[in-house]
């Protein structure tokens, strides 16, 4: 045998012992390979997906700071003209933002505006010629501290709305965020943002906003003397919309932090189509102040649709490539249990042979023995073959029931209706009564012959022989494996007290009794003969063929484990 032979000889023998397992295995490595290609194709997909993260953030970003550097560069030209001019009217100021063209889009931004810085005890000339201005009492507010250095109030702002005006008067360098972004301005002499405030003209709304500031020093940048400041007031979420403008970020989400990303520094937010938490964060200098945008992914936690592809594809594979070797196992083992009955057949073929011999030669030899008593007792030739013919077929009738059963087990009560058919009257002469037992069939042929020399004895002299006579036939089951045999005569004519030795008494005493393993007791009553026998109750697997030879079987295939499992 070559050795591609061998090795597919021990992958049937491994199919076989292992049906379930080589089909759950198939199926656990192709879904195990399709699960690592999925992880693969998503790792891709986060990877081009965070590109894409990265690339819509920079480019938001620089839409962000476009729009700060516009409007820092409309402050910058404002603060180039009012530095050249003794005072700041508001026709100057007006006439300034009309010459911008600004059309009422000021890129994000509330407006523009003035605001003059002034010492503490100015505020009430100010206060004075701003309610001149406006045709309107006009204060200062907050009112300035005592110990106050600087009051900066907010003079003109465009364009004038209703909203606009609620701002007049605010002194911006009253409130901390504001006087550190002005103060950064001042020292940096160039637009500088604010950090997230609430600006004066939302009112009761606390949206959040900042503000860019550039100084305005008398006698231009060069100049020393802090004039006042040009500066525009933001709707942090109106700026971040006009950004949007510029660019589309899709589905995305996007939000604007003053400083690090949490709730209390969140400027302004466009949310996601969903929160999948795959976020991008890029900073951005808005004004000369740092500021963080982050940009979130709308594709959920799905799997993309190669993947989805991928994973229907894989788990139809894996579910065919098991299918095929469980059928392929499947025939494997059917081809085994092909070969174990073709060797069955051939044992038991054998066996049967020897078997039969051995039955032939058993079932001569009671033949012979019948033959001999039979000729002993014998007076004439007819004598002897009318006990010889009716013992014979006492035989013959046994061997129908157990031909009939493929010689297994053959019920007690069909051998006693049997052998007792012939000699029933009617249905009150003979009763029987027992439970199903079932018996080994040398059992059955030496139980039969048993009862035929009974039933001949009882018609010949005994209960049978006349009309009122009765032969009750009871069984039951002593133990387990052991039967007890009650036959008991009644009715008939009295038994003598003298009466010669039969044949029927030496065959069930010497023949039966030997047979059958246990002793038999015969009693010749007057009133009728009695007899008691003692059947084995035998297990197929201790008679039948087939039974003997697996069990053999698998006494070998123990035997030939045990070193392995040693």
């Amino acid at each position: 045998m070559s050795n591609s032979d061998l090795q597919n000889r021990r992958a049937r023998q491994l199919l076989v012992q292992y049906p379930r397992a080589a089909p759950l295995a198939i199926f656990l490595l192709i879904t195990a390979i399709t699960a690592l290609s999925i992880f693969a194709i998503e790792r891709g997909e986060w990877q081009r997906e965070q590109a894409g993260l990265s690339e819509t953030a920079q480019a938001v970003g620089s839409a962000l700071e476009r729009r700060g550097n516009t409007s820092s560069a409309y402050l910058r030209a404002g603060a180039a003209l009012f530095g050249t001019v003794d005072a700041v009217p508001g026709p100057l100021f007006r006439r300034f933002i009309s010459e911008l063209r600004l059309d009422s889009d000021y890129r994000g931004a509330e407006g523009i505006g003035w605001a003059i810085a002034l010492k503490p005890r100015d505020v009430s000339r100010y206060e004075a010629a701003l309610s001149e201005v406006t045709a309107s009492r006009r204060a200062v507010h907050p009112k300035p501290a005592a110990n106050a250095k600087l009051v900066v109030p907010v003079t003109f702002l465009q364009p004038d709305t209703e909203r606009n005006r609620r701002a007049i008067g605010f002194d911006m360098y009253s409130e901390p965020v504001r006087r550190e972004a002005m103060d950064e301005a001042i020292h940096s002499v160039r637009p500088t943002a604010s950090g997230k405030v609430v600006l004066a003209q939302e009112g009761s709304k606390p949206e959040p906003g900042f503000l860019i500031y550039m100084p305005v020093f008398e006698g231009g940048i060069s100049g020393r003397k802090l004039r006042g400041f040009v500066y525009s007031p933001f709707n942090a979420q109106d700026f971040l919309i006009s950004a949007m403008e510029l660019e589309t970020p899709g589905d995305m989400g996007v939000r604007l932090y003053d400083g690090a990303p949490g709730k209390e520094n969140l400027l302004a937010e466009l949310a996601p189509a969903q929160r999948t938490g795959r976020i991008v964060r890029n900073q951005v200098n808005i004004a000369n102040h740092p500021m963080v945008l982050e940009v979130e992914s709308a594709r959920g936690a799905g799997l993309s649709t190669l993947s989805m592809l991928t994973l229907l594809f894989g788990l139809l594979v894996a579910s065919l490539l098991m299918v095929v070797v469980r059928l392929l196992t499947q025939q494997a083992a059917e081809d085994q249990a092909s070969l174990e009955w073709l060797e069955e057949q051939n044992s038991i073929r054998d066996t049967l042979t020897r078997e039969l011999n051995h039955r032939v030669k058993n079932t001569l030899a009671n033949v012979l023995s019948i033959v001999n008593l039979t000729r002993r007792r014998a007076t004439d030739i007819d004598d002897f073959a009318d006990g010889l013919d009716g013992r014979i077929r006492a035989l013959s009738a046994t061997h129908d029931l157990l031909t009939s059963s493929d010689w297994s087990t053959t019920p007690l009560g069909a051998v006693m209706q049997a052998e007792l058919a012939p000699y029933a009257r009617s249905e009150a002469s003979i009763e029987l009564e027992g439970p199903h037992v079932e018996l080994a069939p040398n059992d059955a042929l030496s139980l039969g012959l048993a009862v035929h020399e009974l039933a001949t004895n009882a018609a010949k002299y005994g209960a049978l022989s006349t009309p009122e006579g009765k032969v009750r036939l009871t069984w039951a089951l002593e133990k387990e494996n052991l039967a007890s045999i009650e036959w008991v005569e009644s009715g008939g004519p009295p038994v003598p007290d003298q009466r010669s030795r039969g044949f029927g008494t030496d065959l069930i005493e010497k023949i039966v009794a030997h047979e059958l393993r246990h002793p038999v007791r015969l009693e010749f009553a007057r009133e009728g003969v009695r007899c008691r026998l003692l059947v084995p109750v035998r297990r197929p697997s201790e008679f039948e063929i087939r039974a003997r030879k697996r069990a053999e079987r698998r006494q070998t295939g123990r035997r030939r484990k045990s070193p392995a499992s040693r």
